[in-house]
């Protein structure tokens, strides 16, 4: 696998970060995931703008000349990959650098920031989005700035890793009694025909993917409500699902357990899955 690291593209086997990189450290940095169709970036202006935006929460001084290059970059991973047809996803991570002394604070004079990306093939979950997937409910005890896509997603991990122990596919994170998002995805919510979902703020991701969503839910006119679903509501749902760049548009049937309405991916999630395929897949 080729991948690109500070102005070089080399393979993964060369690749080297300092030990003193702030983001080996301390997980100051921030990353971006993007889904590739045939060789072309989907969504790219979105995901680099919301780059931009955590690059700006972080304070971390990106060189202008480096932010320019990135969609040549992307385009240059995935040749140098052999992803040109057929499905990927490239990963792009940004830190604030290699750094001495570890200190707490910003590093006093100006460094240069970590820039890796690499790229691999992607294969869908389309058997899951035809049957959806089984969660369990989990408190939310990620930090409060949830909207800033940060490398430092321990709190997701060890949220995944119990869903993974207790054999299901991931679960729902509940804080303060409501349902936020999950370890590595948004939610949506549908009852009586309209979407529910947690409104945007600092304790969920801005998701490219939801966005997406709300567009074809105005396009379906189907009614949004960026009102969040209380945990003693979630059995009263019609339907739900995920939304995410690798996550797709999958439905939610099984929680704790237990059937959420029949079992089965509803009407709605069908019908926003059909328009969701059709951007992704230009048909």
């Amino acid at each position: 696998m080729q991948v690109y690291l500070n102005g070089s593209f080399l393979d993964h086997t060369e690749a080297k970060v300092s030990v003193v990189d702030r983001g080996f450290i301390f997980g100051d940095g921030v990353y971006e995931v993007t889904r590739v169709i045939n060789g072309e970036p989907f969504r790219e202006k979105e995901h680099l703008a919301r780059l931009d935006k955590g690059l700006k929460a972080l304070k971390i001084n990106l060189e202008t000349e480096v932010r320019e290059s990135i969609p040549d970059i992307h385009r240059e991973i995935i040749k140098r990959n052999d992803l040109l047809e057929g499905e990927a996803s490239i990963y792009l991570q940004i830190t604030r650098g290699a750094a001495w002394p570890r200190t707490h604070t910003f590093p006093e004079q100006p460094i240069k920031s970590t820039i890796f990306l690499s790229a691999a093939s992607f294969e869908p979950h389309t058997e899951l989005h035809k049957t959806g997937v089984d969660v369990i409910t989990l408190s939310d005890i990620r930090w409060t700035r949830c909207n800033i896509k940060t490398v430092l997603l321990l709190p997701n991990t060890l949220a995944k890793q119990q869903a993974h122990e207790a054999g299901v596919n991931s679960a729902l994170l509940i804080r303060d009694g409501v349902v936020t998002e999950s370890p590595n995805a948004n939610i949506f919510a549908v009852k009586d025909g309209a979407l529910y979902t947690y409104p945007e703020s600092n304790y969920i991701l801005s998701g490219i993917t939801r966005s997406v969503v709300l567009e074809i839910a105005e396009k379906l006119e189907i009614p949004v409500h960026f009102t969040p679903v209380r945990e003693e509501e979630i059995f009263d749902l019609d339907e739900l699902f995920f939304s995410g760049t690798t996550t797709d548009i999958q439905p939610v049937t099984v929680i704790n357990g237990k059937n959420l309405g029949t079992g089965k991916p509803g009407p709605v999630v069908h019908a926003i899955q059909e328009e969701y395929g059709k951007l992704l897949y230009g048909k």
